[in-house]
């Protein structure tokens, strides 16, 4: 395959599901006989879906005031397909612009149905709604499912530094406007617009402490209009972070996606794969460009016998991310060994 890919050098390599006949013969043979047989299921998180919570950036541009939402999107997306569905095997990928890539290989991913793939893309939705539609995360029925209260751990523990200090989210009339439209109740909203009427409360962290106080000291004395508004802090948290994922992309078994390792044609940044447990480290803006990796085996230093010992990958600023995908691939390797074991038990092959 390596030297196939340096044959025809592509600028780009898609990857999809794996099908009954070869691709490129998909004319030669019936339509009903041409058909999907497996695929990773596959999550795409882009920021400009994020466009009307961000204030810093908008369209394909990311900076380090909005980038935190794609660390916010990994820790509850990876919790969630590990706790909820019990995979194991993810990875993790920079798309090389504006976004991440997560492609779940366990086995029983690969053979979901398309309805299947459907159903546990939704399970991960919270926040629904076209452009048009102002709130769009509803909890119902005075309690939060499991998964959301998990989620919200990790909101927690992000939102003042995230939304409150880096977004400034309530910082001038449009924002604050936007924030209190996501209070179902008319009159706490009156009441929170009454509030922040005085030069008191000019910054976004004191009128969030006036918001959340309002609700919560509503709900202790338990008034009708708390009744409405019961997880009005807990929606307009999720609303602002929650991950926002692209459900077509997941519940499609033909739809291609990005091979890891390709060069974005417009950033040419690498599609590096991410290693999740330290995701707090990963900086977009220090992934190497192809112009960086070049530079950098060019001036590669050392004796020939030791260049011809080290993989060209190892000199240069690829050696972190490709060792982040060797571990994936020999704990999935791992999976197949003892699957073959397992079937040649069965079939008294020694």
């Amino acid at each position: 395959m390596e030297k196939e890919i340096q044959k025809r050098c592509p600028y780009k390599i898609d990857i999809g599901a794996v099908f009954t006949h070869r691709p490129k013969d998909h004319k030669t043979v019936k339509a009903a006989a041409f058909q999907a047989q497996e695929k990773e299921l596959v999550f795409d998180i882009d920021m400009t879906d994020y466009d009307d919570v961000r204030n810093c950036c908008s369209g394909a541009d990311i900076c380090p005031k909005c980038w935190p939402l794609m660390i916010i999107a990994v820790k509850i997306i990876d919790t969630a397909l590990r706790e909820d569905f019990g995979f194991e095997h993810l990875l993790w990928v920079y798309s090389g612009r504006r976004g991440i890539h997560c492609w779940v290989c366990d086995e029983q991913a690969r053979k979901l149905s398309p309805n299947a793939r459907s159903a546990v893309a939704e399970y991960l939705s919270v926040v629904k709604g076209g452009e048009n539609q102002t709130k769009k995360v509803n909890l119902y029925d005075h309690s939060i499912h499991p998964s959301i209260q998990r989620a919200m751990k990790v909101v927690k523990t992000c939102f003042q530094d995230y939304a409150v200090k880096k977004q400034d989210f309530m910082g001038d009339e449009e924002r604050l406007d936007k924030v209190l439209g996501l209070i179902p109740d008319e009159s706490l909203r009156k009441q929170l617009t009454e509030d922040y009427g005085g030069d008191d409360y000019k910054t976004s962290s004191l009128k969030w402490q006036v918001l959340r106080k309002r609700l919560e000291d509503d709900k202790m004395l338990n008034k009708q209009e708390w009744k409405k508004s019961w997880a009005a802090v807990e929606e307009i948290m999720l609303q602002y972070t929650y991950p926002r994922l692209d459900v077509n992309v997941s519940k499609g078994v033909n739809h291609l996606l990005k091979s890891p390792f390709c060069v974005h044609p417009k950033t040419g940044r690498v599609c590096v794969p991410m290693d999740p447990d330290n995701i707090e480290n990963f900086d977009p803006f220090q992934v190497p460009t192809l112009s960086q990796l070049c530079e950098e085996l060019n001036q590669m230093g050392g004796t020939e016998d030791e260049k011809k010992r080290l993989k060209d990958y190892k000199k240069t600023s690829l050696k972190e991310p490709m060792q982040v995908f060797e571990d994936f691939l020999q704990k999935l390797e791992k999976t197949w060994k003892g699957k073959k074991l397992e079937q040649s038990d069965i079939k008294r092959e020694f």
